[in-house]
């Protein structure tokens, strides 16, 4: 039964809640602040201790709500009681006067008083490089919060948008209606937060909406999202624009500043003029536009102009030029990689970006998809990041589609597929396509480095049946091979000379090369460092301990403890590595690199079969780089060649590998005269 109200602590409750309120509207819409941040931070207090202690003064809409929930949750359709249209898109400033001509010849034969002006105000925005939100209030209250979706149906994400502090959870006044808005993130925050994201994120359009999209609010809350609100429709609404932006601030909605109201076509100077200062400095705004837009002003002159089936013929959207095409969707199909990661890639019709034709784009995981809400048939606008990777960077008209969803079960195997964190993966060890994919891995340069044996190399060994997994390579019939095209006998003596030669790396080295999803050179490095330096070690920590105990190990977290302490306890792979320990292969490392006292990870990754172009020289890493991600297998280079590793740039640093975004390493290293590298010097000094 709840506990009776005490008349007086609910009065003090809605007090707390009301200067709350008023505190950020002040701070979020007006940008005037009228208390300090630890006066906010008292009042915040007071209130959840006061909501915690009597859990009947708690409201829907109360600021506390903005912490969100660790509970998980789905994202159900919601079909949109509005229409949610795509904007006519234009691309040249010729392109906008036409619009202008013909939206002024239309209303100078449609006006109803048979005046013949041909004169009309507009609206002049930005537009935001974001996710398109749709707000649903009742009553005053924030009662839903919907994607865009296809148009006519969106996924709610009322549990996430109740986090974000610029949304309201309630109005000014008790009006019910329907809102759009841009959901964004400032650029700054973009960096700091997609440094930490696996895969990166191509933009903060994305970024914005895969963290929208997170199924734990809490996790949303964490995120600095912003919103600009632009449009809304409900009984009381005004009669222009202009004045719709203002009683939309009154409500408590954050309105975009660089905003303005001309008259057309008399200001058509002043229209021009404008565009090109909004283009020209873009690239200094604190968040990302991808355009303009040009919007008639009053109403009634809209509901002249009136609608096609895709687009409102009274606005339209200036796209600036950028180095993309854009392309339609054919299909979404799956790739299984070598840990069982499944990854979806798109195939569109052939595009030319940049010199290149795009026939087939990564889409990463079902998260990139849903903060594209990308379906089969959408067009895109394609780029290639860093001029070497192709990426979808927003869906410019949706096609009829749903958005794509990741099949249930593996296309190799047919095994279900299984969500882990961000990704999905098949689970099965000995799923066919894995098992290509640890042959792949496992003969690469940078793994047990297997000369003469390239993918193509690999995929006729396969299609042979000659190969199924690692031990088959160390079991392969050489005399036989001599019977195949490309096999004479000199390719023969090289392949066996370097099967030979990998007989003889170390474990540290083997060990990474396995393929597993979680045993990489960074963490090999930290069981070693730990005094794991067999296999047998491993195991007998397995066996006779809990994941608990490789949590304890220095630098691995639980989930990474969780899902190595149940790789280690395979069957299937200890199976394999005694197959690999009869073909000859060491699972211990030498007596002399034994210990975390003696161990170090430069001596770990030394690899005598590499040039060691960085012997003598003390590396530190820094910033972002399109080669190396994490930035971490960039320092992995460099110790392989013999160099070592800065934490740290000092007088005893010797040279700086520089990417995108470095900062006070990069000033401090210019001040010592230390060398610094860029990331295409670095990969000509490694010879790639």
């Amino acid at each position: 039964m709840a506990e009776p109200l005490d008349p007086e602590l609910a009065r003090s409750a809605e007090n707390l809640r009301s200067q709350l309120r008023r505190s950020e509207y002040e701070y979020h819409v007006l940008a005037q602040p009228s208390v300090s941040d630890l006066e906010y931070d008292r009042l915040y207090d007071q209130l959840v201790a006061l909501e915690q202690s009597h859990p009947g003064l708690a409201t829907d809409d109360s600021p506390t709500k903005r912490v969100g929930s660790d509970l998980s949750s789905d994202f159900p359709e919601f079909r949109h009681t509005i229409p949610v249209l795509s904007l006519d898109k234009a691309y040249t400033t010729a392109d906008i006067l036409a619009w202008v001509k013909r939206c002024s010849s239309s209303l100078a034969a449609a006006r109803a008083d048979g005046s013949g002006r041909a004169d009309f105000s507009c609206v002049l925005e930005q537009k935001l490089d974001g996710l398109s939100l749709v707000l649903y209030y009742e009553n005053g209250l924030l009662v839903r919060a919907v994607t865009r979706g296809n148009g006519e149906v969106g996924n709610d994400v009322s549990a996430n948008v109740r986090t974000i502090r610029d949304v309201p959870l309630r109005l000014s006044r008790p009006i019910s209606g329907v809102f759009r808005g841009e959901v964004y993130l400032q650029k700054d925050d973009f960096q700091r937060l997609n440094r930490e994201q696996d895969p990166p994120y191509a933009n903060p359009r994305n970024l914005a909406g895969g963290s929208l999209r997170r199924v734990k609010s809490a996790e949303v809350a964490a995120i600095p999202l912003r919103i600009y609100i632009y449009e809304g429709f409900y009984d009381s609404a005004p009669a222009t624009h202009g004045a719709l932006l203002q009683d939309l601030m009154g409500l408590g909605f954050r309105v975009n500043p660089a905003t303005r109201v001309i008259s057309l076509p008399s200001e058509l100077p002043e229209l021009e003029s404008w565009m090109a200062g909004q283009t020209a400095g873009r690239n200094n705004l604190p968040y990302e536009i991808d355009g303009l837009v040009i919007k008639v002003d009053d109403l009634a002159s809209r509901e002249l102009l009136g609608y096609t089936g895709h687009h409102p013929r009274w606005a339209v959207a200036f796209k600036f030029e950028s180095p993309q095409g854009q392309t339609k969707v054919l299909a979404i199909d799956i790739q299984v990689g070598r840990t069982g990661r499944i990854t979806p890639v798109a195939r569109v019709e052939p595009v030319q970006v940049g010199g290149t034709t795009i026939q087939n784009v990564t889409l990463h995981n079902q998260d990139y998809i849903n903060a594209l809400e990308l379906a089969i048939g959408d067009t895109v606008s394609v780029s290639r990041r860093g001029d070497v990777i192709p990426a979808v960077e927003t869906v410019v008209e949706k096609g009829d589609g749903h958005v794509w969803v990741m099949p249930a079960n593996c296309p190799s195997c047919g095994n279900p597929l299984v969500r882990d964190g961000a990704h999905t993966f098949c689970k099965s060890f000995d799923c066919p396509d894995r098992q290509r994919g640890r042959l792949y891995f496992f003969v690469a340069r940078d793994q047990m480095d297997i000369d003469g044996l390239g993918s193509e190399t690999i995929d006729f060994l396969w299609q042979e049946k000659l190969i199924r997994d690692l031990p088959d390579l160390y079991r392969l019939p050489f005399p036989r091979l001599l019977a195949y095209p490309g096999f004479g006998e000199k390719k023969i003596e090289r392949l066996e000379n370097s099967l030979a030669t990998s007989k003889t790396r170390p474990f540290s080295t083997i060990l990474p090369s396995l393929g597993l999803p979680d045993i990489g050179t960074k963490l090999t490095v930290q069981l070693l460092q730990a005094g794991y330096t067999s296999m047998a070690a491993l195991y007998d920590l397995v066996d006779s301990q809990t994941p608990e105990s490789i949590q304890a190990i220095k630098g691995i977290g639980p989930k990474t403890a969780q899902r190595l302490w149940a790789e280690l306890a395979d069957p299937r792979l200890r199976n394999l590595v005694a197959e690999l320990e009869a073909c000859g292969l060491n699972f211990a490392q030498p007596a002399g690199m034994a210990g975390p006292a003696s161990f170090r990870r430069d001596a770990a990754l030394a690899d005598a079969a590499l040039p060691q172009v960085f012997a003598g020289q003390a590396w530190c890493v820094t910033g972002t780089f399109q080669h190396f991600k994490p930035r971490s297998l960039a320092m992995d280079e460099i110790l392989r060649r013999g160099g070592s590793e800065c934490d740290s740039v000092t007088k005893a640093t010797t040279h700086l590998l520089a990417g995108e975004g470095a900062g006070s390493k990069l000033e401090k290293a210019q001040s010592l005269g230390i060398v610094i590298v860029a990331e295409a010097e670095f990969l000509a000094l490694i010879g790639q």
